[in-house]
This record gives structure tokens, C-alpha cells and sequence, in this order.
């Protein structure tokens, strides 16, 4: 009697709700090239933290985790006496990021903005500390539009190589940034001349 081979059972496939959004978060960032913990956590702060968050201790828990699902393949890299761990992508985890950007579901918009609850909230204040904090919140984007601004020339570089949406995302967060204070200048000239009559 021969035997036939069994078959490896089918693996289900992986659904983009099987992991947390900060999975998928390092995963991207293992995708653009960010190859240990330290270089995803760098990555994370010259780009994406400016509209979403991730902390360190997110970083680590997703990689074991994407490591376990073979959506990234790690292999040991110490440096010293440091143990480190080097990622790539994996062909599977390249399929699981696809499914993810383009799965059919709500885009929803969050914006957390201490600033803005403030200004919402101002009229409790007399005209010249809600002047006062008009201005904070002016200063901080006008700043935040700067930092952004010192980027750009890595984005455009990153964007020569292949990787173009990064640049988009940035000019988009500039954009963001401008409009606040271009609505705050026109805010303070409306007050100033309310405040002639």
C-alpha cells in the first residue's frame, strides 16, 4: 500500500484586523528600511509622530509579534555585550501590510489637541489671555511647520528612491500646520479690529 503524502494544512489568511495598529505601524517601518527596534523608534520620530504615536514599548511586543505571525524574520546582531536584533520583511508580511492599506473600512480622522480644547474653551478668559493663548498655540504650529520644513530634504531624498508618500504625508502636515497659523493671524486681525471700534 503506498502512502500519499499529506498535505500541509491551507494557513488562513491573514486579516488586516489580526494585529493592532502599531504592528502594522513597525511593519511599515520595517518595510522602509528601519531594521532594529532603535532604527524603527528613529524612524518614528523624524516622521509619523507628528500624526500618530507609537511608544518604545509598542515597538519590541510588535516585532516578537510579527516575527511569531513570520511577517518579519529577525536574526541576532549583537553589538558588544548588547544583544540586538536586525528585521526584514518578509513576502508574507509585505501580502499582510497590502491587505491592510487597502482594506475596505472606515478612515477615521483623530485629533487629540490640548491646544485647540484650550482655545475652544477661551471665552472664560478676559481678552488678553485669550489674546495670550492664541499666540501659544500660533508659536507652536509655526514652529512645528519649521521642524517639518528641516525634514524635507530626506523626505525628497526618500521619495527619489522609491518612496514617495512619506514626502506627501510631510507636505501634508506643513500644510496642516500653515493653515493654523494663517487662521490664527486672521483671528488676531479680526480681534484687533473689533477691538478699535
Amino acid at each position: 500500500m503506498t502512502h500519499m503524502p499529506l498535505a500541509s494544512p491551507a494557513r488562513p489568511s491573514l486579516r488586516h484586523d489580526d494585529l493592532p495598529s502599531p504592528a502594522y505601524v513597525v511593519l511599515g517601518m520595517v518595510r522602509l528600511g528601519a531594521r532594529s527596534g532603535y532604527e524603527i523608534k528613529q524612524a518614528v520620530e523624524l516622521s509619523i509622530r507628528f500624526f500618530w504615536t507609537i511608544s518604545q514599548a509598542q515597538i519590541y511586543p510588535s516585532l516578537e509579534l510579527l516575527e511569531r505571525k513570520r511577517l518579519v524574520r529577525g536574526r541576532s546582531d549583537p553589538r558588544g555585550r548588547r544583544p540586538r536584533r536586525l528585521y526584514t520583511i518578509t513576502g508574507e508580511g509585505e501580502r499582510a501590510l497590502r491587505e491592510w492599506l487597502t482594506a475596505a473600512e472606515p478612515i477615521p480622522f483623530e485629533l487629540r489637541d490640548i491646544g485647540l480644547v484650550k482655545l475652544f474653551f477661551a471665552d472664560a478668559l478676559d481678552r488678553d489671555e485669550a489674546v495670550t493663548l492664541l499666540a501659544l498655540v500660533k508659536r507652536r504650529s509655526r514652529e512645528r511647520v519649521g521642524t517639518l520644513k528641516s525634514i524635507e530634504a530626506a523626505a525628497e531624498e526618500a521619495a527619489r528612491e522609491g518612496n514617495v508618500h512619506p514626502l506627501l504625508t510631510l507636505r501634508m502636515g506643513i500644510a496642516f500646520h500653515q493653515a493654523m497659523v494663517d487662521v490664527s493671524e486672521e483671528f488676531e486681525q479680526r480681534l484687533g479690529r473689533e477691538g478699535d471700534d
